[in-house]
């Protein structure tokens, strides 16, 4: 069941440049990962320091193993010593079926 994890950062104007940079090499070498679908990057509309990348996996093993990697792990201290603080991490994935049928439900994405 493919799963979306939410990548959140808090990014000071002045490190904007260096951290799109990092964050591009690691979107390339995601592509390259057994289960990844797809990346995007988003501003928050009323405060432009703060960033959500949502990238999407068939599994959240797929997502785990490249998490765990030694290659996303060096990018990603770099990018954390830049902002100062952790990169958080939410991953989450469709409701069930069986929850679809109860009596409310608009919809996987809706609602």
């Amino acid at each position: 069941m493919a799963v979306k994890v939410l990548i959140k950062r808090k990014v000071a104007h002045e490190h904007l440049q260096a951290i799109f940079g990092w964050i591009t090499q690691l979107r390339s070498s995601a592509a390259k990962q057994p289960g990844y679908i797809s990346g995007e990057t988003l501003m928050k509309a009323d405060d432009p320091g703060q960033y959500l990348v949502i990238s999407t996996w068939e599994t959240t093993e797929d997502w785990k193993a490249w998490l765990e990697s030694e290659e996303r792990g060096e990018i990603q201290k770099k990018i954390d010593e830049i902002i100062g603080e952790p990169t958080e991490y939410e991953v989450y994935q469709y409701p069930s079926k069986s929850l679809a049928t109860l009596k409310g439900f608009r919809g996987w994405e809706g609602g």
